[in-house]
Protein backbone atom coordinates (compact mmCIF):
# COMPACT_ATOMS: atom_id res chain seq x y z
CA UNK A 1 0.00 0.00 0.00
CA UNK A 2 1.01 3.52 -1.00
CA UNK A 3 2.39 5.75 2.07
CA UNK A 4 -0.22 8.64 2.23
CA UNK A 5 1.95 11.70 2.98
CA UNK A 6 0.72 15.32 4.48
CA UNK A 7 1.54 16.71 1.18
CA UNK A 8 -0.07 14.38 -0.86
CA UNK A 9 -3.68 15.21 1.58
CA UNK A 10 -2.85 18.98 1.09
CA UNK A 11 -2.27 18.64 -2.85
CA UNK A 12 -5.36 16.76 -3.00
CA UNK A 13 -7.26 19.13 -0.67
CA UNK A 14 -6.36 21.78 -2.80
CA UNK A 15 -7.77 20.40 -5.85
CA UNK A 16 -11.53 19.79 -4.57
CA UNK A 17 -11.80 21.93 -1.46
CA UNK A 18 -12.68 18.58 0.09
CA UNK A 19 -12.21 18.07 4.08
CA UNK A 20 -8.89 16.77 4.91
CA UNK A 21 -10.07 13.86 6.33
CA UNK A 22 -12.55 13.43 3.14
CA UNK A 23 -9.23 13.89 1.02
CA UNK A 24 -7.23 11.06 3.20
CA UNK A 25 -9.79 8.23 3.05
CA UNK A 26 -9.61 8.82 -0.43
CA UNK A 27 -6.12 9.21 -0.93
CA UNK A 28 -6.06 5.40 1.10
CA UNK A 29 -9.25 4.03 -1.06
CA UNK A 30 -7.31 4.63 -4.40
CA UNK A 31 -3.70 3.44 -3.09
CA UNK A 32 -2.25 7.16 -3.76
CA UNK A 33 -3.25 7.80 -6.98
CA UNK A 34 -4.24 11.09 -7.06
CA UNK A 35 -6.17 11.15 -10.33
CA UNK A 36 -8.61 8.70 -8.69
CA UNK A 37 -8.47 10.15 -5.69
CA UNK A 38 -9.87 13.11 -6.93
CA UNK A 39 -12.44 11.52 -8.99
CA UNK A 40 -13.65 9.60 -6.54
CA UNK A 41 -14.49 12.61 -4.13
CA UNK A 42 -16.29 14.63 -7.06
CA UNK A 43 -18.31 11.44 -6.68
CA UNK A 44 -18.75 11.41 -3.16
CA UNK A 45 -19.26 15.18 -2.84
CA UNK A 46 -22.03 14.93 -5.92
CA UNK A 47 -23.66 12.41 -3.77
CA UNK A 48 -23.87 14.48 -0.76
CA UNK A 49 -25.26 16.86 -2.50
CA UNK A 50 -28.16 14.74 -4.45
CA UNK A 51 -28.95 13.42 -0.33
CA UNK A 52 -28.91 16.81 0.87
CA UNK A 53 -31.37 17.88 -1.93
CA UNK A 54 -34.51 17.16 -0.87
CA UNK A 55 -33.83 18.79 3.04
CA UNK A 56 -35.83 22.62 3.21
CA UNK A 57 -33.73 25.38 2.74
CA UNK A 58 -35.47 28.62 4.61
CA UNK A 59 -32.21 30.35 5.42
CA UNK A 60 -29.77 31.68 3.27
CA UNK A 61 -29.11 35.70 1.58
CA UNK A 62 -30.42 38.30 -0.57
CA UNK A 63 -27.56 40.21 -2.27
CA UNK A 64 -28.01 42.95 -4.64
CA UNK A 65 -25.30 43.62 -7.45
CA UNK A 66 -25.67 46.93 -9.88
CA UNK A 67 -23.14 47.71 -12.47
CA UNK A 68 -20.49 50.39 -12.05
CA UNK A 69 -22.61 52.79 -14.35
CA UNK A 70 -25.56 51.98 -12.53
CA UNK A 71 -27.65 50.95 -15.44
CA UNK A 72 -27.77 46.85 -15.27
CA UNK A 73 -28.46 45.53 -11.52
CA UNK A 74 -29.72 42.63 -9.78
CA UNK A 75 -31.37 40.78 -6.50
CA UNK A 76 -30.93 37.99 -5.55
CA UNK A 77 -31.97 34.76 -2.91
CA UNK A 78 -29.98 31.96 -2.42
CA UNK A 79 -31.25 29.61 0.59
CA UNK A 80 -29.60 27.25 2.98
CA UNK A 81 -30.61 25.39 5.93
CA UNK A 82 -29.01 26.75 8.90
CA UNK A 83 -28.15 30.56 9.64
CA UNK A 84 -24.75 29.27 10.28
CA UNK A 85 -24.07 28.32 6.57
CA UNK A 86 -25.51 31.40 5.16
CA UNK A 87 -22.40 33.55 7.45
CA UNK A 88 -20.14 31.19 5.15
CA UNK A 89 -17.37 33.28 3.14
CA UNK A 90 -17.57 30.80 0.30
CA UNK A 91 -21.43 30.66 0.52
CA UNK A 92 -21.23 34.35 0.50
CA UNK A 93 -19.07 34.78 -2.49
CA UNK A 94 -20.97 32.21 -4.64
CA UNK A 95 -24.69 34.41 -3.64
CA UNK A 96 -22.61 37.61 -4.58
CA UNK A 97 -21.32 36.13 -8.16
CA UNK A 98 -24.55 34.47 -8.94
CA UNK A 99 -26.15 38.17 -8.29
CA UNK A 100 -23.21 39.68 -10.58
CA UNK A 101 -23.94 37.08 -13.44
CA UNK A 102 -27.89 37.78 -13.09
CA UNK A 103 -27.12 41.59 -13.95
CA UNK A 104 -24.56 40.72 -16.95
CA UNK A 105 -26.15 37.44 -18.56
CA UNK A 106 -29.97 38.04 -18.19
CA UNK A 107 -31.27 34.92 -18.16
CA UNK A 108 -34.42 33.68 -18.43
CA UNK A 109 -34.56 31.73 -15.28
CA UNK A 110 -33.35 29.63 -12.53
CA UNK A 111 -32.73 27.40 -15.09
CA UNK A 112 -30.99 29.36 -17.62
CA UNK A 113 -28.82 30.60 -15.00
CA UNK A 114 -27.89 27.03 -13.68
CA UNK A 115 -26.23 26.44 -17.00
CA UNK A 116 -23.99 30.03 -17.10
CA UNK A 117 -20.78 29.33 -16.50
CA UNK A 118 -19.10 29.59 -13.25
CA UNK A 119 -15.40 29.07 -11.63
CA UNK A 120 -14.14 26.45 -14.51
CA UNK A 121 -18.02 24.89 -14.46
CA UNK A 122 -21.30 25.93 -14.53
CA UNK A 123 -23.49 27.79 -11.63
CA UNK A 124 -24.83 24.22 -11.28
CA UNK A 125 -21.77 22.35 -10.80
CA UNK A 126 -19.97 25.07 -8.42
CA UNK A 127 -23.52 24.94 -6.17
CA UNK A 128 -22.91 21.25 -6.46
CA UNK A 129 -19.58 21.01 -4.72
CA UNK A 130 -20.32 23.89 -2.49
CA UNK A 131 -23.15 21.33 -1.02
CA UNK A 132 -20.93 18.38 -1.17
CA UNK A 133 -18.41 19.98 1.10
CA UNK A 134 -20.51 22.24 3.56
CA UNK A 135 -23.09 19.30 3.54
CA UNK A 136 -26.50 21.34 3.36
CA UNK A 137 -28.03 21.97 0.77
CA UNK A 138 -28.78 25.68 -1.11
CA UNK A 139 -31.09 26.48 -4.03
CA UNK A 140 -30.86 29.66 -5.79
CA UNK A 141 -34.67 30.73 -5.26
CA UNK A 142 -35.33 33.64 -7.40
CA UNK A 143 -33.52 36.77 -8.88
CA UNK A 144 -34.64 40.16 -10.58
CA UNK A 145 -32.93 42.12 -13.23
CA UNK A 146 -33.21 45.72 -13.87
CA UNK A 147 -32.01 47.70 -17.08
CA UNK A 148 -32.86 51.21 -17.01
CA UNK A 149 -31.75 54.45 -18.95
CA UNK A 150 -32.42 55.95 -15.56
CA UNK A 151 -30.64 54.80 -12.15
CA UNK A 152 -30.36 51.83 -10.13
CA UNK A 153 -29.74 52.26 -6.35
CA UNK A 154 -29.73 49.78 -3.71
CA UNK A 155 -30.14 48.89 0.28
CA UNK A 156 -29.45 45.51 1.90
CA UNK A 157 -30.22 44.77 5.74
CA UNK A 158 -27.70 41.98 7.27
CA UNK A 159 -28.75 39.84 4.59
CA UNK A 160 -31.57 39.18 5.60
CA UNK A 161 -33.68 42.34 3.30
CA UNK A 162 -32.88 43.53 0.01
CA UNK A 163 -34.11 46.19 -2.41
CA UNK A 164 -33.30 47.44 -5.46
CA UNK A 165 -34.81 50.78 -6.91
CA UNK A 166 -35.25 52.02 -10.42
CA UNK A 167 -35.39 55.58 -10.77
CA UNK A 168 -35.04 58.96 -11.89
CA UNK A 169 -33.16 61.81 -9.57
CA UNK A 170 -30.48 62.38 -7.11
CA UNK A 171 -28.74 59.29 -6.19
CA UNK A 172 -29.76 60.56 -2.35
CA UNK A 173 -33.64 60.32 -3.07
CA UNK A 174 -32.56 56.32 -4.23
CA UNK A 175 -30.95 55.38 -1.58
CA UNK A 176 -33.89 57.40 0.68
CA UNK A 177 -36.09 54.97 -1.23
CA UNK A 178 -34.38 51.43 -0.77
CA UNK A 179 -34.21 51.79 2.67
CA UNK A 180 -37.72 53.25 2.59
CA UNK A 181 -38.98 50.09 1.04
CA UNK A 182 -36.92 47.55 3.12
CA UNK A 183 -38.26 49.21 6.51
CA UNK A 184 -42.08 49.61 4.91
CA UNK A 185 -42.50 46.78 2.84
CA UNK A 186 -44.75 47.98 0.89
CA UNK A 187 -46.84 45.48 -1.65
CA UNK A 188 -46.88 47.42 -5.06
CA UNK A 189 -45.92 50.80 -6.07
CA UNK A 190 -49.54 51.90 -6.19
CA UNK A 191 -53.24 50.58 -5.98
CA UNK A 192 -52.94 49.13 -9.69
CA UNK A 193 -50.32 46.36 -8.41
CA UNK A 194 -52.03 45.22 -5.36
CA UNK A 195 -53.44 41.39 -5.65
CA UNK A 196 -56.79 41.01 -6.10
CA UNK A 197 -56.69 38.11 -3.42
CA UNK A 198 -55.47 40.36 -1.15
CA UNK A 199 -57.76 42.88 -1.92
CA UNK A 200 -60.61 40.55 -1.31
CA UNK A 201 -59.51 39.33 2.16
CA UNK A 202 -59.09 43.02 3.45
CA UNK A 203 -62.76 43.63 2.02
CA UNK A 204 -63.89 40.32 4.05
CA UNK A 205 -62.27 40.86 7.03
CA UNK A 206 -63.73 44.65 6.99
CA UNK A 207 -67.60 43.54 5.73
CA UNK A 208 -67.02 41.34 9.23
CA UNK A 209 -65.93 43.60 11.20
CA UNK A 210 -68.50 46.18 10.05
CA UNK A 211 -71.69 44.12 10.11
CA UNK A 212 -71.25 43.28 13.94
CA UNK A 213 -71.48 47.46 14.36
CA UNK A 214 -75.30 47.06 13.86
CA UNK A 215 -75.75 49.98 11.96
CA UNK A 216 -77.76 50.59 8.68
CA UNK A 217 -76.82 49.04 5.60
CA UNK A 218 -75.29 52.12 3.86
CA UNK A 219 -72.99 52.85 6.69
CA UNK A 220 -71.33 49.72 6.60
CA UNK A 221 -70.68 49.46 3.15
CA UNK A 222 -69.01 53.26 3.22
CA UNK A 223 -67.22 51.52 6.38
CA UNK A 224 -66.01 48.62 4.41
CA UNK A 225 -64.92 51.05 1.65
CA UNK A 226 -62.83 53.11 4.14
CA UNK A 227 -61.27 50.33 5.37
CA UNK A 228 -60.14 49.00 1.97
CA UNK A 229 -58.86 52.54 1.07
CA UNK A 230 -57.03 52.55 4.27
CA UNK A 231 -55.14 49.46 3.91
CA UNK A 232 -54.25 50.45 0.11
CA UNK A 233 -52.41 53.42 1.39
CA UNK A 234 -50.42 51.16 3.64
CA UNK A 235 -49.02 48.44 1.80
CA UNK A 236 -48.41 50.84 -1.59
CA UNK A 237 -45.32 52.61 -2.06
CA UNK A 238 -46.36 56.01 -2.99
CA UNK A 239 -49.15 56.30 -0.36
CA UNK A 240 -47.11 55.37 2.46
CA UNK A 241 -45.69 58.19 4.68
CA UNK A 242 -42.13 58.88 4.13
CA UNK A 243 -40.00 57.04 6.73
CA UNK A 244 -37.61 60.43 7.14
CA UNK A 245 -40.69 63.11 6.66
CA UNK A 246 -44.17 61.33 7.85
CA UNK A 247 -45.29 64.61 7.28
CA UNK A 248 -45.09 63.43 3.47
CA UNK A 249 -46.03 60.65 1.31
CA UNK A 250 -43.75 58.92 -0.91
CA UNK A 251 -44.95 60.62 -3.89
CA UNK A 252 -44.76 63.88 -2.21
CA UNK A 253 -41.24 63.82 -1.44
CA UNK A 254 -40.57 62.47 -4.74
CA UNK A 255 -42.78 65.68 -6.79
CA UNK A 256 -40.44 67.75 -3.83
CA UNK A 257 -37.44 66.39 -5.11
CA UNK A 258 -38.31 66.47 -8.77
CA UNK A 259 -37.69 62.66 -9.15
CA UNK A 260 -39.57 59.35 -9.93
CA UNK A 261 -39.80 55.34 -9.27
CA UNK A 262 -40.09 53.50 -11.96
CA UNK A 263 -39.82 50.19 -10.21
CA UNK A 264 -38.20 48.29 -7.34
CA UNK A 265 -37.82 44.97 -6.33
CA UNK A 266 -37.82 44.02 -2.25
CA UNK A 267 -36.60 40.23 -1.19
CA UNK A 268 -36.66 38.81 2.28
CA UNK A 269 -34.71 35.59 3.00
CA UNK A 270 -37.69 32.53 3.40
CA UNK A 271 -39.99 34.67 2.93
CA UNK A 272 -43.60 32.42 1.97
CA UNK A 273 -41.16 29.37 2.31
CA UNK A 274 -42.77 26.72 5.01
CA UNK A 275 -40.03 26.20 7.59
CA UNK A 276 -39.69 22.41 9.05
CA UNK A 277 -40.87 21.80 12.63
CA UNK A 278 -37.78 20.49 13.98
CA UNK A 279 -39.10 17.21 16.81
CA UNK A 280 -35.85 15.92 18.69
CA UNK A 281 -37.27 13.00 19.97
CA UNK A 282 -38.92 11.85 17.01
CA UNK A 283 -35.68 12.09 14.98
CA UNK A 284 -33.55 10.08 17.83
CA UNK A 285 -36.59 7.44 17.88
CA UNK A 286 -36.22 6.38 14.17
CA UNK A 287 -32.64 6.93 14.82
CA UNK A 288 -32.66 4.17 17.69
CA UNK A 289 -35.26 2.57 15.54
CA UNK A 290 -32.97 2.08 12.61
CA UNK A 291 -30.23 0.26 14.75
Amino acid sequence: MAQISASMVKELREKTDAPMMECKKALVETDGDMAKAEELLRVKLGSKASKAASRVTAEGLVTVFIAEDAKKGAVVEVNCETDFVAKNDDFINFVNEVAKLVAENNPADVEALAALPLNGGTVESVRAELIGRIGENMTIRRFKRFETANKLAQYVHGGRIATLVEFAGDDEVGKDLAMHIAATRPKALDASGVDAADIETERSVATQKAAESGKPEEIVKKMVEGSVAKFLKEVTLLSQPFVKNDKLTVEQMLKEQGAQINGYALFVVGEGIERRTEDFAAEVAAAQAGN
